[in-house]
């Protein structure tokens, strides 16, 4: 489980995004400002810090650079009501690593602390290749699945998806996310293409809809029901 800090001298906005990461089971400790993030900092090994740019008694971008100084490459995303392409460029080399603009989508934040995390933790490069839950296995180099052995054909998206949602297993997962994270942040938000393509994968796997690993929550998303085998 990953322990992020969330930095912010607006309440409501610390809550919710440390409500929305807890939901999404991450350990999240929150500050006021970056005078309090540096003294967590130095207590905590934190997987990933969300700092705001415009804050009292030490601003954001005062905060980062002290943390870069002092050695600690925590991966930095800095919020801001700032979207000028000068405050982007001097946060990106004041050391941050991300940069996302008040107000943002949450499901937008989500991934961009899923990607943050991933590389600084080396997920990519350093996990097993294979990932197994109950008999179902995926491997993350061939890019095939079996399922209680037998090979599964799917495309390069339905790959995707159903990776996504095994790294995920037992969350909820909006259709904007998914939407955002296979297709892109472009992607036409009122489009049924992740319903049909859960269809279709639900069909190759032979999962029914109602009782089938795949839950349906109406309105909201889906939420993949396998547990880890290991």
């Amino acid at each position: 489980m990953y322990n992020l800090l969330v930095v912010d001298d607006a309440e409501r906005v610390r809550d919710f995004i440390r409500e929305g990461l807890i939901a999404e089971n991450y350990l999240v400790e929150t500050a006021a400002n970056g005078e309090q993030a540096l003294a967590l900092a130095q207590e905590t090994d934190f997987d990933l810090i969300i700092l705001d740019l415009m804050m009292p008694v030490m601003d954001g971008q005062t905060a980062c650079r002290l943390l870069r100084e002092r050695g600690d490459q925590t991966p930095i995303m800095m919020l801001t009501a700032r979207d000028g392409i000068g405050d982007k460029v001097q946060s990106l080399r004041g050391g941050a690593d991300d940069y996302l603009v008040k107000p943002f989508d949450f499901d937008e934040l989500l991934a961009r602390v899923e990607a943050l995390v991933r590389r600084y933790r080396g997920l990519n490069e350093e996990a097993d290749a294979r990932l197994s839950l109950g008999d179902l296995l995926i491997d993350r180099e061939s890019h095939t699945v079996h399922l209680a052995g037998k090979e599964i054909e799917l495309t390069a998206k339905e790959f995707q998806i159903v990776q996504l949602f095994a790294e995920n297993a037992g969350k909820l997962l909006s259709r904007s996310r998914i939407l955002n994270k296979i297709w892109g942040y472009d992607a036409d938000p009122m489009t049924n293409v992740v319903d049909v393509y859960i269809s279709r994968i639900r069909d190759k796997f032979g999962w029914d809809a109602e009782n089938g690993p795949i839950r349906t929550l109406r309105g909201v998303g889906y939420r993949f029901t396998l547990s880890h085998s290991q």
